[in-house]
């Protein structure tokens, strides 16, 4: 059974204005960070009211699962393109998280929803990494990216620090020690 014209218009309406409310909230994030993103703030943003923003989002923690389950949605498909290897996930990754600080802390600085979708696309945006490497050293290596990633934003690297060759350091210390876990590092090896 199909739905109703006016079901399927209302719904179709309904997307489009959850489109129009993360691109909203993208760019506040971007401008004014995580403390400035609220659903009256969007709600102003988007020339709409308060009631009809809470109708699409009950409260800001609700605002703020949903960007997060966007920013990786939009990881996993970044390091699924950078084509396999650490080097070119690394890349990735990096790149992603400089280019939106502020999106990239607020997926990274809090705790995913316990929802499903959230939990997928983490276990997705890793899987790559967890084939390579295996669960704990996958793990110890995304702690090595997010720190990375941290200190530069924050411009902890003294000034002229060659930070490609710290990065390109610490990827070939994660593909010696995967090739001696018996990972998929390790099968390559083997055939390669």
């Amino acid at each position: 059974m199909t739905a109703p014209v006016a079901s399927t218009i209302t719904e179709d309406r309904s997307w489009e204005r959850q489109a129009e409310i993360l691109d909203a909230a993208h760019q506040v994030l971007a401008r004014d960070g995580v403390a400035a993103l609220s659903v009256g703030r969007l709600a102003e943003e988007l020339g709409i009211s308060a009631a009809e923003m809470h109708a699409h989002h009950p409260g800001r923690d609700a605002l703020l699962d949903l960007i997060a389950e966007d920013a990786l949605e939009d990881l996993a498909a970044a390091l699924e393109q950078a084509g396999g290897g650490l080097w070119q996930s690394a890349r990735a990754y990096r790149r992603l998280a400089l280019h939106n600080p502020a999106l990239y802390r607020l997926v990274t600085e809090r705790p995913l929803p316990p929802e499903r979708p959230a939990r997928e696309l983490e276990l997705r945006a890793g899987a790559a990494l967890i084939d390579d490497l295996g669960p704990d050293l996958a793990r110890a290596a995304w702690a090595f990216a997010h720190g990375m990633v941290e200190l530069e934003l924050d411009r902890r690297f003294p000034a002229g620090t060659d930070l490609e060759a710290i990065w390109a350091a610490g990827v070939r210390a994660f593909e010696r020690a995967g090739v001696g876990e018996g990972t998929n590092l390790n099968r390559a090896a083997a055939e390669g």
